[in-house]
């Protein structure tokens, strides 16, 4: 088994960045998840709400973001690109996640009003502070994460993406599922599910449960237009207490870099998950 993908995403349900090499930090990729969209009150935005998300291409290298022109389609158009050096520390705003209060650091009307434009609605840029940790749920054994939903990492494999495409009338790329990790070679689909913990490189991640999937996955990340597949198609067979699962959250346990190419060790299965 060897890494085939690494992908970081530095802005909140903004597009990836394929990598060939990542630093692995306690809260996953560096700078992964650091910046987030949010409506003026504070709430987080995501591609749930709005598609044309997954138009935004940020550069971000933990001091400068970069974001080009969104196109194709109006309202997601934008002249020129962004270029902004983050604030990372400061006075910080009251912000909420999935409705749980948390803090971000906001980047000032310039940065408010490109994002504003590129996607037809008022909203703003916030950094995570440098002070501020969200700690994992403890069920997990310890750990903490960015701007992510659960998890530091999303663990798939080309093999579990792959039986999901025998389903589908059309196949769909592993992007719409947005990891940060894909490994290639196990010998059944899905076989990520009976893993507990595993080694990359200088890097032991625990792979602490299945993530579950909502209508992202059904977004064009090439278009940001919504389609109908392939959440239908995965709900038929990937169900479980009413959850539509694909992929694990991993959970890195030793800090180092990873690289595509890098071979993956199985240090501990589990017999049920």
């Amino acid at each position: 088994m060897i890494v085939t993908e690494l992908n970081v995403y530095p802005l909140k349900s903004g597009g990836g960045t394929s990598l060939r090499e990542a630093e692995i930090t306690p809260r996953g990729i560096r700078n992964d998840r650091e910046l987030m969209l949010v409506t003026p009150d504070g709430r987080h935005l995501s591609q749930r709400e709005i598609p044309a998300m997954a138009l935004l291409r940020p550069v971000y290298d933990g001091r400068r973001l970069r974001v080009g022109p969104v196109d194709p389609e109006p309202p997601a158009v934008v002249a020129a690109p962004l270029v902004h050096d983050v604030r990372r520390a400061g006075p910080a705003r009251d912000i909420t996640l999935f409705r749980v209060p948390y803090r971000g650091v906001d980047q000032g009307d310039t940065a408010a009003g490109w994002f504003s434009a590129a996607l037809g609605t008022p909203c703003r840029l916030v950094c995570l502070p440098d002070d501020h940790v969200r700690p994992l749920d403890p069920r997990h054994g310890g750990g903490e994460v960015g701007y992510a939903d659960a998890f530091p990492l999303l663990v798939t494999s080309a093999e579990s993406l792959a039986e999901l495409n025998t389903r589908l009338p059309e196949p769909v790329p592993m992007n719409r599922f947005r990891p940060n990790i894909v490994v290639s070679g196990w010998d059944e689909p899905f076989g990520e599910d009976r893993v507990r913990r595993l080694r990359i490189g200088e890097v032991e991640i625990e792979l602490v449960g299945p993530c579950g999937r909502c209508m992202i996955v059904n977004v064009n990340q090439g278009t940001g237009t919504r389609e109908r597949q392939p959440l239908r198609a995965l709900a038929g067979f990937r169900t479980v207490a009413r959850k539509i699962l694909f992929g694990q959250g991993g959970v890195p346990r030793t800090p180092g870099k990873i690289r595509v190419g890098d071979p993956v060790v199985v240090l501990e299965r589990v017999r049920n998950r």
